[in-house]
């Protein structure tokens, strides 16, 4: 099956950038799966699919821009579709902690009659120093609607490793991965972490849902506004304020610790704002 090369669909985002990359290094045959990839693949044209699909082992599926969007079922049930014509063995599937319409994709990958891993990650660590909230940082503000509620924010590297194991060893068929990192934060205490280890002055401001919509208008306008909005209220009430053992399962050790994400995107230079 190494021969066969497995398909990375987001192969520019966060974690695909970092699986792409991880593949690569272990001696597997990798192909990308983005608009600009030499075999390109994009969600807006199903035409796209099979040929990224065709001839591939295992494909990890992370949608864009998010599985709370309009359609998102619908596409991954397509794709799956499509996977299962092409010959596809298995689906990996990259799935968002404490989200109704994360959880109705996990069950049509679940059901797609293909071997599959599902893994279902927390708050992104690297929501700071690569997302949305770098700007902010940079500024030394961050502010959401989340109050004092607790995440257990999870090193992206740890779901990058977790879905490369899922890849490449059948082991892991069947399993629901829940990914989180290994202690519970509060965004003001994350914001006092980032500013201890970068050296500068970083808070956090609680803000209201309509507050934060009135931003994401300006950002993205009314649809981008309103389904992060919506996966703010659904994920940042407090319910997701628990540990689990996903990486523990997955891959023998613990999970990074988001002091360690500090140090490592404070000496990279990231946080250091251009004078």
């Amino acid at each position: 099956m190494q021969d066969q090369p497995i398909l990375v669909i987001g192969s520019t985002g966060k974690t695909g950038s970092r699986i792409v990359k991880s593949l690569n290094e272990k001696g597997f045959s990798v192909r990308e799966g983005s608009r600009s990839a030499a075999i390109p693949f994009d969600w807006d044209q199903p035409e796209t699919w099979a040929p990224a699909l065709s001839g591939v082992s295992a494909a990890y599926v992370s949608y864009f821009p998010d599985l709370a969007f309009p359609g998102a079922a619908d596409k991954i049930k397509a794709l799956s579709e499509v996977a299962a014509q092409c010959g596809v063995r298995k689906l990996v599937l990259l799935s968002g902690r404490g989200e109704a319409h994360a959880v109705a994709c996990e069950e049509i990958v679940r059901n797609s009659g293909l071997a599959f891993t599902l893994v279902r990650a927390a708050w992104f660590a690297q929501n700071f120093s690569e997302g949305y909230l770098l700007p902010p940082v940079l500024d030394g503000m961050v502010a959401l609607p989340a109050g004092d509620i607790k995440e257990p924010i999870v090193d992206v590297d740890d779901i990058a490793d977790v879905a490369v194991a899922a890849l490449t060893d059948a082991r892991h068929d069947g399993e629901l991965y829940e990914i989180t990192g290994p202690r519970l934060l509060s965004f003001a205490e994350a914001a006092a972490e980032i500013s201890a280890a970068a050296g500068i002055p970083v808070h956090y401001q609680p803000i209201t849902l309509e507050q934060f919509h009135e931003g994401m208008l300006e950002i993205g306008g009314p649809l981008i506004a309103d389904v992060f909005t919506e996966i703010c209220r659904e994920t940042l009430d407090g319910h997701n304020a628990y540990l689990t053992d996903g990486v523990q399962r997955a891959l023998g050790r613990e999970p990074r610790d988001f002091a360690d994400f500090c140090q490592t995107v404070a000496a990279s230079g990231v946080w250091r704002k251009a004078a």
